[in-house]
């Protein structure tokens, strides 16, 4: 295994309000609040066998999607992993980052945009 879903990201006009909701739903914790954004995930915290759900402030946009998925390596490092996704066909995404983030915007073959974070998890 190379990569595993990490973290399933979506955008929302109220970060608080749906986790708060999610964590009903499904029995979760808050496990993170970070520049307004809201993890939440299981009992046990991240890295467990089940992604954690980030609710992320921002207006949705028309023709963007609400939704975005993390993945991490589990087998090598971020760039050994990077390396692997692009000759697989991912591409370098611009979505006004800096440059100075830890993680890697990609998007597939037909443009769905994803992150590939340097956080090493659990085959």
């Amino acid at each position: 295994m190379a990569c595993r879903i990490s973290e399933l990201v979506i955008d929302c006009r109220d970060p608080e309000r749906l986790a708060a909701f999610w964590c009903e739903v499904l029995g979760f914790s808050v496990l993170d609040r970070e520049d307004g954004s809201v993890e939440i995930g299981p009992e046990e915290g991240f890295g467990g066998p089940e992604p954690t759900l980030i609710f992320s402030p921002g207006e949705p946009a028309p023709g963007k999607l609400r939704l975005h998925i993390d993945v991490s390596p589990t087998d090598r490092d971020q760039a050994e992993e990077l390396d692997r996704l692009l000759r697989a066909g991912a591409r370098p995404a611009d979505v006004g980052q800096t440059g100075e983030e830890s993680w890697h915007v990609l998007a597939d073959p037909e443009g769905n945009e994803f992150c590939l974070l340097r956080r090493r998890i659990a085959p």
